[in-house]
């Protein structure tokens, strides 16, 4: 964990001052860079010393079978983990015959910079070799948002105070050796040595190699050109093998000279795509990437990032800590998604390998919401990824006797993964969270034609599900038994309402949409008598509401259970789940993350202003939040309902996941919903964002008392909408496109792009605090 933090809190960067090898792993998560498809992690650019090498290609994974103690029918039979492909990163340093390593001789200055406007990883460190040559090291390292395939870096040496005989390896190292995992059941398995070879060039200053995963068949092509600058004695090699190629320079340097390599490096994929086709298309990359130029590539970076930044910053005045987080969450929500196309979004996004790489409903509630409004291509382009593997979804439907398409709930290409069948068989909430990503979309964007082409399909296919899974009782009631959700400590339940109000909300929309593509219902095969039931159960869904309590269960009969013994439950047992049988949870009211509070937010139509009060205060003394995912949706629900000290604790929880290591698994990946989170608390909380099915935007600011200021902006329908909200007003500036009206509290603010609207801000209504668990409260601002 990094109790002593080593980031500077600066508005635009993150800075880390000192190099602590305790925490290395944590940071190479946190310096991470991608673009959606290629994920370096933040390692040294020599290789060593390391936390966790890693290098991703989204989709690229190995397969591995899943072991059961006892057979059941249904169970999955294969998992799938992503893998560490051939590492492009690597530029060793020999200075007069000593390796450039940390962890001798002696480090006079390191810091490392990543630069979240202009989108790179900055180093500059000093360093006394044993035999006493000191040299200066720089270095830039970028991965391409704007060239897919492209990542580079450019690594500077300079003499210092005595002529120095340099020797720097840039290579392509496939196969590393990675350590062993720990006891943490949320960490990744490994595999040893995934990639066998098929072909090693080394051409001049020109490397490739080509390799095959032994079981799912993926071929993987990495290739790599340099450009050296250095004293006129300077020279190069190249030679290569099976696993690696290497490029070597060398050359003298007097005091003040530098020797300087840019090295562009393209990655391409395929699980169908013949070992000649493959090297030509990482070649034609490199050439794309070597015609814009280690500039270009710099300016192109610029420019993007400047139009990101435009359209989705969110300033805060009061917290410097969540003001830097904020940004440092948006770099990596978009990172995660910018250039995934038509492939998943991992819950680590390709920051590391936990979770095994996998996609989660993380994706469709938490990391799509932002990006729909800040840069919603992405989001089109995930869901077309769902899409694309409806066909296993259908037979993993068909194989649970139900009808339409069962997504599963964790994946990296589209099959269950899962081994736990409570969350891998019954956790259909998965299904609704597509189908909530694909109206939340379409309704942000207008775009007509993915409804039509992809949207339409994704939630018929849904609906589906919910028809067959669900059932209507003797009263005409609807009732959704045996599933699990969002809460990871209650599972296999009747009627959770999270599940229950979601999938109502995904039955009218598919029966909305094939209403509006009549000619696309036709060719699914719907016809009116299916659209007419879709409607009848969400009519008749039951929503599990205690009486007596005054508040809604969070699936039917969770009130009535024995509540956990907190009392009796020692800090030190946190997260419960690998201190106490699920089979004691499951029996108890304990809450691992938000699920009704969710509810609230999602189906937020459902619940009056005084049951979500009532409702708040009853769950919270009951969730312990042994889940990144719950801060930030408490934190949405916590404003709403006015305590706003207690939401901006949550957003700060949420904000520094992972800058602060607070779950001590930084180290496997940065947890990119929870980041998401932190928009959403922003955003959703104190600006009160909310949607209602149609082309509205709903605001409800209320700042908590430390802020003095929040401001951010928002894509919708082409236009970019502004919003600034202090103490008592807010302000509202439509910053181009056409006129659009949206509601202030509950009242309709016309904006037609002639100046701001400036509307008071009602007094926050004054509840009882609400209590947490014990040892659970969250760190008060």
């Amino acid at each position: 964990m990094i109790t002593d933090r080593s980031y500077a809190v600066e508005p635009w960067c993150v800075r880390e001052t000192r190099l602590d090898l305790d925490v290395l792993a944590q940071s190479e998560s946190v310096f991470a860079l991608s673009n959606g498809h290629i994920g370096w992690r933040g390692n040294l650019d020599e290789g060593e010393p390391h936390g966790l090498p890693g290098t991703y290609l989204n989709g690229v994974h190995e397969l591995h079978p899943l072991p059961y103690a006892e057979a059941g029918y249904g169970y999955p039979e294969s998992g799938q983990t992503v893998i560490n492909v051939t590492n492009g990163k690597i530029l060793r340093l020999l200075v007069d015959d000593e390796p450039f390593d940390l962890r001798y001789g002696r480090l006079v200055s390191h810091e490392r910079v990543l630069d979240l406007r202009r989108g790179v990883l900055e180093r500059t460190c000093e360093w006394t070799s044993p035999a006493g040559s000191t040299v200066r090291v720089r270095s830039t390292r970028l991965v391409s948002l704007t060239q897919r395939a492209v990542a580079a870096i450019a690594y500077e040496v300079e003499a210092v105070g005595s002529r120095s005989r340099v020797v720097i390896q840039s290579e392509l190292v496939a196969n590393e050796s990675l350590p062993e995992p720990d006891a943490d059941p949320r960490a990744a398995r490994a595999l040893k040595s995934p990639l066998e070879p098929e072909e090693d060039v080394a051409v001049g200053q020109r490397l490739r190699l080509v390799h095959r995963t032994r079981r799912s068949g993926l071929r993987v092509a990495v290739a790599a050109d340099h450009t050296v600058t250095g004293p006129e004695r300077t020279t190069t090699g190249s030679e290569s093998n099976v696993d690696v190629a290497r490029l070597t320079v060398t050359s003298v340097l007097e005091p003040g000279e530098t020797l300087r390599v840019e090295k562009l490096v393209a990655h391409g994929w395929s699980g169908a795509r013949s070992r000649p086709a493959m090297s030509d298309q990482v070649e034609a990359a490199l050439a794309a990437a070597g015609h814009s130029g280690w500039q270009g590539l710099l300016d192109d970076q610029q420019a993007y990032l400047d139009d990101f930044w435009a359209g989705a910053d969110v300033e805060v005045d009061g917290d410097e800590e969540i003001q830097q987080a904020v940004r440092f969450a948006l770099f990596h929500v978009l990172q995660a998604g910018a250039r995934a196309e038509r492939r998943a979004i991992p819950a680590k996004g390709l920051t590391g390998s936990g979770y095994d790489g996998h996609a989660f409903w993380d994706t469709e509630t938490f990391v799509l919401p932002v990006l729909t409004y800040t840069a919603p291509g992405a989001v089109a382009e995930a869901l077309r990824w769902r899409q694309g593997t409806l066909d296993a979804a259908r037979e993993r439907a068909a194989q649970l006797g139900l009808s339409g398409a069962a997504f599963p709930w964790r994946t990296i290409e589209g099959s269950e993964g899962s081994a736990y069948w409570p969350a891998g068989t019954a956790a259909f909430h998965v299904n609704a969270d597509i189908a909530d990503a694909v109206v939340r979309y379409v309704a942000a964007t207008g775009d007509t034609a993915f409804e039509r082409d992809t949207g339409v399909e994704l939630l018929v296919e849904t609906a589906r599900l919910w028809r067959s899974l669900g059932h209507h009782d003797a009263h005409g009631v609807f009732h959704i038994d045996g599933v699990t959700g969002p809460d990871e400590y209650s599972a296999v339940a009747d009627d959770n309402t999270y599940t229950n109000l979601m999938a109502r909300a995904n039955l009218l929309s598919a029966a909305a949409a094939v209403e509006r593509h009549p000619e696309e219902a036709a060719r699914l095969g719907v016809d009116e008598e299916e659209s007419a039931a879709w409607r009848d159960a969400a009519a008749a869904v039951h929503i599990p509401y205690n009486e007596e309590l005054g508040v809604h269960e969070q699936h039917a009969g969770f009130t009535r259970y024995q509540r956990w013994d907190f009392d009796g439950t020692r800090p030190d047992q946190y997260p419960l789940l690998l201190h106490f049988p699920y089979f004691d949870l499951y029996r108890k009211q304990v809450v691992k993350q938000a699920d009704l509070v969710l509810a609230m937010y999602t189906c937020g139509d459902f619940f009056d202003e005084e049951q979500v009060a009532r409702n708040f205060a009853y769950y919270e003394p009951l969730t312990v939040r042994d889940s990144s995912l719950s801060a930030c949706c408490q934190a949405v629900v916590a404003a709403q309902a006015g305590h706003l000290r207690l939401a901006h604790a949550y957003t700060a929880e949420a904000a520094l996941m992972d800058l602060a290591d607070l779950e001590q698994n930084t180290r496997d990946g940065l947890h990119i919903a929870s980041l998401a989170g932190t928009w959403m608390a922003l955003v959703a909380g104190f600006g009160g964002l909310r949607r209602d099915g149609d082309q509205t935007l709903y605001f409800s600011p209320r700042l908590a008392e430390a802020f003095s200021r929040l401001a951010f902006s928002l894509q919708f329908h082409g236009r970019r909408l502004h919003v600034e909200v202090g103490p008592d007003k807010a302000t509202y500036t439509l910053l181009s496109g056409p006129p659009l009206t949206i509601h202030h509290h509950g009242t309709p603010v016309h904006l037609n792009g002639d100046g701001p609207a400036v509307r008071p801000i009602p007094t926050t209504p004054v509840r009882p605090e609400p209590e947490q668990p014990r040892h659970r409260h969250p760190h008060v601002r």
